[in-house]
């Protein structure tokens, strides 16, 4: 008889169906990308208003994922119409000539249960610099979310040149922080 069960449970295993990497698409009523600069060592925040976020992810599964992220850069908002003025010109993101971010990730691991590492490459102002995501997943069935924060140093993608490449003043670091409604259909 327990030859019977486990032939049984063998074959209900083997027909069961993989588990296999979904297409996400954000939600953008969900989501939100943040920055946080420093300004003489007072916490400056700011949002991109327009981003698209892209995974093709299997959470059991994530070496076979991609993370593909589009930011209008020119939807930077710091919450001062001069500050928003400032930051559009060639000194800072140079919104006419770089309109758009991009960050393109195809190495994805697992760090601990529910936890990610995103390696890939971050294109900002023209630069390209490898980056590393570290996020969390959250999800059942068709909706899911991703969430993080890292750290990138603006002088290593030209922003703040000129009299304003000196860190005393603007800081060197800039905290990424985010939040990502995903859907998938299936």
């Amino acid at each position: 008889m327990s030859r019977l069960v486990l032939l049984v449970a063998v074959l209900l295993l083997a027909a069961a169906p993989a588990a296999q990497a979904a297409d996400w698409t954000m939600d953008a009523g969900k989501s939100r990308l943040e920055f946080t600069a420093t300004f003489e060592r007072t916490a400056a925040p700011g949002t991109f208003r327009q981003f698209d976020v892209r995974m093709h992810f299997d959470h059991d599964k994530p070496v076979d994922g991609r993370l593909d992220v589009v930011i209008v850069v020119s939807s930077a908002d710091m919450n001062s119409a001069d500050v928003n003025k400032a930051i559009s010109g060639a000194e800072w993101f140079d919104f006419a000539r770089f309109p758009r971010a991009e960050f393109h990730a195809e190495d994805i691991r697992r760090t601990e249960a529910g936890r990610y590492l995103a390696r890939g490459t971050l294109e900002l102002k023209g630069v390209q610099r490898r980056v590393e995501v570290p996020f969390t997943w959250t999800g059942t069935g068709t909706a899911a979310r991703i969430e993080g924060e890292f750290v990138v140093r603006r002088g290593d993608f030209g922003i703040g040149t000129g009299e304003w490449a000196a860190t005393n003043i603007i800081g060197a670091d800039v905290k990424i922080r985010f939040s990502v409604g995903l859907r998938t259909g299936g």
